[in-house]
């Protein structure tokens, strides 16, 4: 392992890296994949629909010329397949940079949900990150650099009303995280998480059509709600989440694992 560096500007520079980004055709999973780029990374984005992640993949920054992207189409709770792409890449590409994200489970009350409604949202989380973890550790031991940041929920810090099984699984993500960030820290690979409050993206779009619903409002009544309830008075941008993601993965974030990083304007009101 590398000794520490003193008196030195921030290192944000991940050329000759390569990062796998999960839930990359859209929303926090894409602008990450586009931060990881700008900061000279070679991306693979990972997500279900091919067509998409090649019109992500096209559109990602080329900072250098060795840079070049990639994409893996799968289901991320189909953990077998995922295993054989995961393995298949890494065997000619090492991944540095692992970014575990995945869209969040419907809204719901706990009580109502069934068991494979819990079961689905454990594989395609909890199990999912286990999958590609298993597929690139080794490759992060042999390199001397690897980072797993992971993109989970407030929820961990502040369960939410009405997202019963979202904020079951969030909480096993950040306990998963946590023990392994204990068992890798020898090694010098970090495993943080990235906690993003109401992000306008696709899900917090999905959470308020449900609310406005339920109480008979209009859609926008209820966004202007939800911003209220948030001390900067507005929903997050995918890139200021995307930025904090970035930063765990370079250089300079190497003394900082276990940790969980709200990204949401202020909303968890927990010291």
């Amino acid at each position: 392992m590398r000794a520490p560096v003193h008196g030195v500007s921030m290192d944000l520079d991940l050329t000759g890296k390569h990062a796998l980004v999960c839930g990359a055709s859209q929303g926090i999973g894409r602008a990450a994949a586009h931060e990881l780029a700008l900061l000279g990374a070679d991306v693979t984005l990972l997500a279900r629909r091919a067509g998409v992640l090649a019109q992500v993949r096209d559109a990602l920054p080329v900072v250098h010329d060795a840079q070049r992207h990639a994409l893996i189409a799968v289901d991320a709770g189909d953990t077998a397949t995922l295993r054989a792409k995961a393995e298949a890449l890494v065997a000619g590409h090492p991944v540095h940079v692992l970014v575990n994200n995945g869209g969040g489970p419907p809204p719901g009350l706990l009580q109502d949900a069934g068991e494979e409604a819990l079961l689905l949202a454990y594989r395609q989380h909890v199990l999912a990150a286990q999958t590609l973890v298993g597929a690139v550790v080794p490759g992060m031991r042999r390199a001397g650099y690897g980072r797993i940041v992971n993109i989970v929920s407030t929820t961990v810090r502040e369960p939410i009303a009405n997202l019963g099984v979202s904020n079951v699984t969030r909480g096993a993500m950040a306990s998963w995280a946590k023990t392994l960030a204990n068992e890798l820290a020898p090694l010098g690979i970090t495993v943080n998480n990235v906690l993003p409050g109401s992000t306008d993206t696709p899900r917090i779009a999905q959470i308020a059509a449900t609310r406005a619903e339920a109480r008979g409002v209009p859609v926008e009544a209820m966004r202007t709600e939800m911003e209220a309830e948030i001390p900067m008075g507005r929903f997050g941008l995918p890139g200021e989440i995307a930025a904090a993601v970035a930063f765990l993965a370079s250089p300079a974030a190497a003394y900082i694992t276990g940790t969980s990083l709200p990204v949401d304007g202020g909303r968890i009101r927990a010291i």
